[in-house]
């Protein structure tokens, strides 16, 4: 728990932050929400500590209770109601960017001027069976916001149930089979990348990189006295420009140990970056973060030169997971390396251990010279 001059502030199990003072009355009085951050869990006590000096003060669940009865005595359109919604929101910026662009071109069309509690079952069905069937995702992510937003809703008492109703619409199957790139094919994959991305290319596939993670890793990420890469943030394009953050998921936050075939290309790599070490490690001439659009430059002429026209720059993280699964590696230590898992996952798994994944980047040196020995085999003897 953190104290401050006025009130206190502690971490909650999801990683929020709760924020609570004692009032005039010697009561203890919660914020009405917890807070991503210490810093805006003080923000909010600071403001409600200027109420207090300003004899401006009433308790802040009378306060969220008013707010809730003004909702309720006025019809709220739909367009109103998610704009309020979407600015509440601690999101990331790249998921804040995609859900304003759902909302433009799906929702606010469809429901804008609808008043929320007009929106029935049956208008939610109609509607939904509108959507372009031959975008399964885009429907699916369309339909699951629609249902965040109403669910929303319910708790505010605007609705009394939720009239998003259709059973797995908010679930997309995958329509298309990944086939990960052969080692043959990305050796020529990196034959035809320039040569300042060529590492850009291997540390994706073995290591299991995302776009993002590639793309913002620096100097002060790499040791090679341990043989490892830290992953510790990410970088997304969001409103015309970068945004750094954490990885896609709190499981994203990793060291990866590297293939030791891979050093000498790492070493030759950081004799083309600054010695700065916030220095990006992959970036534009004057030392920007790589846009995918400078990237598929290269990147499309080079997969098609290894006869793969089909693969995207993700699939190189799925090349990563089946070169290291071919190792013999467990599930969880898969799923480390990979840094790929939902908060119930990242549970499960956590228990891998760094020793393993040092064995699992020794055997992928192995494949990449021919000579392949299983993981659990090499741990035997």
């Amino acid at each position: 728990m953190s104290r401050s001059t006025f009130g206190n502030i502690s971490k909650q199990k999801s990683g929020r932050f709760r924020a609570r003072y004692t009032g005039p009355d010697g009561r203890w009085h919660n914020a009405p929400y917890t807070f991503l951050s210490k810093t805006d869990a003080r923000a909010w006590l600071t403001t409600e500590h200027a109420k207090l000096i300003a004899g401006d003060w009433t308790p802040p669940a009378v306060r969220n209770a008013m707010r809730v009865a003004a909702i309720k005595r006025r019809s709220v359109p739909f367009g109103e109601y998610a704009d309020a919604w979407l600015a509440s929101r601690d999101l990331r910026p790249r998921t804040r960017t995609d859900y304003r662009s759902i909302l433009d071109r799906h929702l606010v069309p469809a429901f804008g001027t609808t008043p929320v509690e007009a929106i029935t079952p049956e208008l939610v069905r109609s509607w939904y069976a509108g959507l372009d069937s031959s975008k399964p995702t885009m429907r699916a992510h369309t339909y699951a916001l629609l249902r965040t937003i109403l669910a929303t809703a319910v708790e505010d008492d605007l609705v009394p149930a939720n009239p998003c109703r259709i059973r797995g619409a908010g679930r997309s199957a995958r329509v298309r089979d990944i086939k990960p790139a052969t080692l043959a094919e990305l050796n020529v994959i990196v034959d035809n990348a320039p040569e300042k991305y060529r590492l850009m290319v291997l540390m994706s596939a073995w290591l299991g990189l995302r776009f993002g993670e590639v793309t913002e890793l620096r100097r002060r990420d790499i040791d090679l006295t341990a043989g490892t890469v830290r992953i510790e943030r990410a970088v997304s394009r969001a409103a015309g420009g970068f945004v750094v953050g954490p990885p896609k998921t709190d499981a994203g936050v990793r060291a990866v140990a590297v293939p030791p075939h891979l050093v000498p290309a790492i070493r030759d790599q950081l004799t083309r970056v600054p010695a700065d070490q916030d220095a990006l490690l992959f970036s534009t001439p004057v030392g920007r973060h790589l846009a995918p659009s400078t990237v598929y430059r290269w990147w499309y002429p080079a997969r098609d030169a290894a006869g793969r026209p089909d693969l995207r720059w993700h699939d190189l993280r799925h090349t990563g997971a089946t070169l290291a699964a071919a190792t013999g590696a467990t599930i969880a230590e898969l799923m480390r390396r990979i840094g790929h898992s939902t908060p119930a996952m990242a549970m499960r798994y956590q228990h891998a251990a760094d020793d393993r994944d040092r064995a699992i980047a020794d055997a992928l040196s192995d494949i990449a010279s021919g000579d392949v020995v299983p993981l659990h085999r090499r741990d035997s003897g």
